[in-house]
């Protein structure tokens, strides 16, 4: 290409020098060192003057080094009077700190796009953004790539059977991803989840309903107010009963449902909770003893009347039922410390993720989720113990999808792991957009394999950074058959040449288009398009 120089990083030499080898190019010369107290010095050693400048620098094991060296470079380009200059990232550094996740957060990644503006940048390629509203950071051209056609490609080619295979996301928040992959590919797709609810405490957590109006009438008042609401009424233009349920009276259901425990499911009752058909339960309405708390097979919400149900309304309109087979996919699991577990394993610490029990030991529901303490000292805006919460008042954007990673090995904790989909006998492609730690990817394959009854496990990411010993990890896991990603992040040799299960595509096809694309002002929308082999 006439009137455009490419300049390499040193984060990532391989793949820049393949990148220049499909344009039929020489990397320009620089000259990049160090200063014995670990400053960056960068030197241009080429006329760079109105020509089309591109830096490709990815991220790095050193970070921060490969940041402050492109800041250098691009300043350096913009000094020696360059007519464009483009920073060519496949994997943009600080993406995973896109949003504030404390009040006290900082959001890096809009700090970092501020820097590159500042320092002289004009354009922006990269490769599966881990956010894709990270391009609003920046007040130049962003062309945020996607690797989802090379991996596709990838799977039609090297996957026996992969018509039948289902691609399913590790956590909810890759579901767009997996979503993509699998209509590129007419495939089925499922999710599996990790609750990730906070251990229940004796002490109240947050201004809970039930501990409220517990609070406000010590003398039972609500409970006669349940009760008046729910006695028969005649209905004075036919003298017959009516049919009287709670939803008629919203206060007294809200003070009724004072006498049931917090963790008390939905009204409509589950084959598998009741132990018997889908149809809802029609038992009558009962006082109960708030110091009894109410049995969980059996909750009490509507009164029934006394005339029998319309013939027409049954067969019209049957109501809802909730069967086996309509739950079928859904599959739940014992996850400790990052590992499938057995019904019967015994866990050595409570369960910091169970929803089924209602209150510890000792405590009565109704009045001890409050005890003699002032709710006011424990609410949610006390500072002496604040809550680990996000913006928003979302519980799970408090840790991203890759950040949960040590709560799943934690040797303390027990999660409960969901499997949404049917997986039995299937090749299943377990799909995000990086392999940082591995505890998450492990979590997922054990799941649909051992709980799923999966045949074979791909996991499929565009970026490997492989942190600490994850792919060591990975590798081990026997759950795991194949691991897939592209070279937008550096892999060690040896890494690479250690692990059997490791497969690295290629990306520098899809870097050389864009940048010649971009050069000769071409049009980048076929870059984004699937094609068949």
């Amino acid at each position: 290409m006439r009137k455009a120089q490419i300049f390499a990083g040193s984060s990532h030499p391989v793949l820049a020098a393949s990148i220049c080898e499909r344009l039929g190019m020489q990397p320009a010369k620089c000259d990049l060192r160090k200063f014995s107290n670990g400053e960056t010095s960068v030197s241009i050693d080429t006329s760079i003057r109105d020509q089309d400048v591109f830096i490709v620098q990815s991220g790095s094991t050193k970070i921060n080094d490969s940041v402050m060296e492109l800041l250098i470079m691009i300043n350096a380009c913009k000094g020696g009077s360059a007519r464009s200059i483009t920073a060519v990232m496949p994997y943009f550094p600080y993406s995973r700190q896109s949003k504030k996740k404390s009040h006290r957060g900082a959001i890096t990644a809009r700090m970092l796009a501020n820097l590159l503006t500042i320092a002289g940048i004009q354009h922006v390629i990269t490769v599966d953004l881990h956010a894709s509203p990270i391009q609003g950071f920046f007040g130049k051209p962003v062309d945020n790539l996607h690797a989802e056609p090379l991996i596709a490609r990838w799977i039609r080619n090297h996957i026996s059977g992969w018509k039948e295979a289902v691609v399913v996301s590790k956590n909810p928040g890759g579901t767009k991803r997996v979503t993509s992959l699998a209509d590129a590919l007419k495939l089925n797709f499922g999710m599996v989840t990790t609750d990730r609810r906070r251990e229940h405490t004796t002490g109240i957590q947050s201004l809970d309903a039930s501990c409220i109006f517990d609070n406000l009438d010590g003398n039972g008042d609500h409970e006669k107010a349940a009760e008046s609401a729910a006695e028969e009424h005649v209905d004075p233009m036919t003298g017959e009963e009516e049919e009287v349920t709670l939803q008629q009276y919203p206060s007294q259901r809200l003070a009724l449902r004072t006498n049931l425990s917090p963790a008390t499911p939905a009204p409509r009752s589950h084959p598998r909770v009741n132990g018997g058909s889908g149809t809802p339960s029609t038992a009558p309405l009962t006082h109960t003893d708030p110091t009894t708390p109410p049995s969980p097979r059996h909750v009490p919400v509507q009164r029934s009347s006394i005339s029998p149900t319309p013939t027409h309304l049954q067969n019209d309109e049957p109501a809802e039922e909730y069967t086996d087979e309509r739950a079928r996919d859904v599959i739940t699991g014992r996850l400790f410390g990052g590992h499938i577990v057995d019904e019967d394993f015994d866990s050595p610490q409570l369960s910091a993720m169970s929803g089924s029990v209602a209150a510890l030991p000792g405590d009565q529901l109704g009045s001890s989720q409050c005890g003699d303490r002032d709710p006011m000292a424990s609410s949610i805006f006390s500072t002496a113990q604040p809550l680990d919460q996000a913006l928003g008042g979302s519980l799970d954007a408090a840790n991203a999808s890759d950040d949960d990673d040590e709560g799943l090995q934690n040797p303390e904790v027990e999660h409960t792991i969901t499997l949404v989909g049917n997986v039995r006998g299937k090749t299943v492609l377990i799909i995000d957009d990086m392999i940082d730690r591995s505890a998450s990817w492990i979590a997922a394959a054990e799941t649909v394999v051992k709980r799923g009854n999966a045949k074979e496990v791909y996991c499929i990411a565009t970026h490997g950074l492989f942190g600490e010993d994850s792919l060591e990890e990975m590798e081990y896991c026997e759950c795991i058959d194949h691991i897939v990603v592209t070279n937008s992040f550096p892999i060690s040799p040896e890494k690479i040449n250690a692990s059997k299960k490791l497969v690295v595509l290629d990306l520098s096809h899809l870097l050389a288009e864009s940048i010649r694309r971009n050069h000769y002002g071409e049009s980048i929308s076929q870059l984004f398009q699937h094609y068949r082999d």
